[in-house]
């Protein structure tokens, strides 16, 4: 029988190994004893599974635990447990403590020697069939760990009915458990290395959670493999067009009951209305699960779960085809520099610093209260690359924006002198992060067209260079620098431009060291920045703010005309007048207003312009791509550049940033085009402008052999006031 110590252990939830105890175990004389730890059991019963017949009733020991000898039996063999409930029902199982062990040794030292990049494929929940008898088996890492359980709806959330299986190589606890299925609630109990019981926590890799404030992870299947369509791949290529629409998905359209769409909802109209403005691609900010929505899914502890905010995860996945069927990509916001602190997550999870860093100076960020992942630890980096290929492999996204790149780059990142640690060469970069980056972007780019994009906001050099090259291997990286520049210089009054002519012109001198998007994002309207139309100037005693939509147009013809690609964030297209509010609906009312509704058509004319030129994007990220024709004229603050496309086709942009019309103005044009024609100008009266232009005549603008601006041919234009111009070879 089982000693004394063995059963106290047990019914404690400490024992160290409870599979060599309960289930089916020959003592030293050779006899079989069976053992069941059921607490709530009034009786249990030994069955032999292929006849269904009683072999022996168990004698109950204590506190739910029953044993027996066997009788008859020398052999192991398949068996169940008929049970009564104190309670009320009875019902046949299967025993957990019955089946071996789940998980094979090659997965798990390859887990352990940091070569297992799809960890989601051996640990969390996955719902299996062994035999007749379905289940789900659990496993999890926590290596520090005296014990771990596996509670949840199946089991009544009792710790002690079922303790894992510690495999030692990999520090991985596992268990079969039958008759748990799709849709069971569960998370792990775990005792701490110094006896300590831990707060429940969730599943680090779980593909379902609740919706907050509850926490549990939900049992649900692993999605099959989605490829990217072929067209996509071509889509994300550096030499395409790519026009990003950036959405908060909780507060694009929401009901006026202030519910979140569902998945559902949003696929029957996100895509078709980017589609329809003409965006190449959707990104959302992060919607794996995350407990706080002021954190906009910046903060997420379910790097493997679609938020539950928006339905099951299945919706997600017709959300994807959804972006597909349109001919649109869909990119992820994708959080691997920092995870927040609540109890039910990843911070301490099995009683030690395990997923993030030990040292506080090294694992917690001062700017956002949250913990810093290990990036030197295997465990940790495969968790991390896994969840970037299980978006892109399993759920068929084209691509991840990676969040806060800089903060993994520099030790010192926010931390004043003294309060960070040096790297070992004593040196102020993140040598472990370089590195999981390095091998994360490897990882991706081996998945047919997938792409990477880093929100990255210093100087480190390389980012969206290959890995082979020394770089981080990213495929784009935000321009925050061109950002910032050109915002400052919108911001100034016209009459103050001069003055800062340079801020906007800039950009040129590095716009071509990496391959750039140019980001008009959810930062710059969040925070109390006002939103893209506050930020402009214009007469404050003007009640139609003319101004205001003329300087926005010009920006938005601006950076459509500029080399790198494009995003912009919801709201923007249309001019929301105030801030974001991530608790609320966008202001769609606005489109009632022509004012509003001229600059949404005007983002629908310069996404279209830009995909069907391809001077405008084919060499986005070549200088080859770009030639200045007027850079200096501050006094006006005009601007003039070609965009070629490498093959002999043209593009001409101008700016006029002042109020001032130039009318008969002299613009030098490149050789070998007898005529230019007007093809776009941001003061149209179709977007809210003021009509001035060139119209389309089909003769268009003739070359004449005037000099202008350092070249022997000009064309006479007409530059409307606070206005981008495109012009295109007849």
């Amino acid at each position: 029988m089982l000693t004394d110590a063995d059963l106290d252990a047990l019914l404690s939830g400490l024992h160290a190994d409870p599979f060599s105890r309960l289930g089916l175990h020959a003592d030293d004389a050779g006899r079989l004893w069976v053992r069941a730890l059921l607490p709530g059991a009034a009786e249990v019963a030994l069955l032999d599974a292929d006849s269904h017949k009683r072999i022996v009733e168990l004698a109950p020991r204590r506190d739910g635990l029953f044993e027996a000898q066997v009788p008859r039996r020398k052999h192991r063999f398949d068996y169940r447990f008929a049970v009564r409930w104190a309670g009320g029902g009875e019902g046949v199982y299967a025993d957990a403590y019955g089946f071996l062990p789940q998980l094979g040794g090659d997965e798990l030292k390859a887990f352990a020697e940091g070569r297992h990049m799809r960890p989601w494929l051996m640990l969390g929940a996955h719902p299996v069939q062994h035999g007749d008898v379905s289940g789900v088996r659990f496993a999890t890492w926590a290596p520090n760990a005296r014990r771990v359980s596996v509670v949840g709806s199946f089991n009544n959330w009792d710790g002690r009915r079922h303790p894992m299986r510690l495999r030692h190589e990999a520090g991985v606890w596992e268990i079969f458990v039958p008759h748990a299925a799709e849709g069971d609630l569960y998370k792990f109990e775990v005792i701490a290395g110094n006896g300590e019981l831990l707060p429940l926590k969730a599943d680090p890799y779980a593909r379902r959670a609740q919706l907050r404030p509850e926490t549990a992870s939900i049992v649900a299947p692993l999605p099959e493999r989605t490829p990217l369509p072929r067209q996509r791949e071509r889509a994300n290529r550096r030499e395409s067009a790519i026009s990003v629409y950036e959405v908060h998905a909780a507060s694009w359209r929401r009901a006026a009951s202030g519910d979140f769409p569902s998945w559902d909802e949003l696929a029957a109209q996100l895509p078709a209305y980017a589609a329809d403005l003409g965006f190449t691609h959707v990104q959302l900010m992060p919607i794996t699960e995350h407990p706080f929505d002021g954190s906009w899914g910046y903060q997420t502890l379910g790097l493997h779960a679609p938020s539950a905010r928006f339905g099951p995860p299945e919706g997600f996945a017709r959300f994807v085809k959804a972006c597909h069927d349109r001919g649109l990509g869909l990119l992820l916001d994708w959080v691997p520099a920092h995870f927040p602190t609540d109890a039910h997550g990843l911070a301490e999870f099995d009683g030690s610093r395990l997923y993030e860093y030990a040292d506080p100076r090294e694992g917690f960020h001062r700017d956002w209260n949250t913990l810093i992942y290990n990036f030197g630890r295997t465990e940790v980096r495969q968790f991390l690359i896994g969840s970037a290929l299980y978006w892109i492999e399993r759920w068929g996204v084209d691509g991840l924006r990676v969040d806060a790149v800089a903060s993994m780059l520099y030790r010192d990142y926010s931390r004043p002198a003294g309060e960070w640690i040096p790297n070992l060469r004593g040196g102020r970069e993140n040598l472990e992060a370089i590195s999981l980056l390095r091998e994360m972007n490897e990882q991706v780019g081996d998945v047919e067209g997938a792409i990477t994009v880093a929100e990255e906001s210093t100087s480190f050099p390389g980012v969206s260079a290959p890995t082979y090259a020394g770089g981080l291997g990213f495929h784009y990286k935000w321009n925050m620098g061109w950002m910032n520049d050109t915002l400052r210089y919108m911001a100034e009054d016209p009459i103050n431009r001069r003055w800062h002519h340079d801020k906007m012109s800039f950009g040129l001198v590095y716009a071509f060291s990496e391959n750039f998007v140019l980001p008009l994002s959810h930062d710059e309207v969040v925070h109390g920045k006002g939103s893209m139309l506050a930020k402009m100037p214009g007469d404050p005693n003007d009640a139609n703010e003319w101004q205001k939509f003329a300087n926005l147009r010009a920006y938005y013809g601006f950076m459509w005309g500029h080399p790198g690609k494009k995003l912009l964030f919801m709201g923007q297209e249309f001019a929301q007048a105030r801030e974001w509010n991530h608790a609320e609906s966008l202001p769609w009312g606005l489109l009632e207003d022509e004012r509003h509704a001229g600059v949404q058509r005007l983002v629908r004319d310069l996404n279209k312009l830009y995909r069907e030129q391809a001077a405008l994007h084919r060499l986005d990220c070549e200088p080859g791509g770009f030639e200045w024709i007027s850079a200096h004229d501050a006094e006006h603050a005009i601007y003039a550049w070609v965009r070629r496309d490498g093959t002999g086709r043209m593009v001409i942009v101008v700016c006029n940033m002042t109020p001032v019309p130039r009318d008969g103005y002299l613009l030098g044009v490149p050789d070998g085009v007898t005529a230019w024609r007007e093809a776009l100008n941001t003061d149209s009266a179709y977007y809210g402008g003021s009509n001035r232009g060139n119209g389309v005549a089909a003769a268009g603008l003739p070359v004449q052999s005037q000099p202008a601006h350092g070249r022997p041919l000009s064309i006479a234009i007409h530059l409307p006031p606070l206005a981008t111009l495109f012009f295109v070879p007849i």
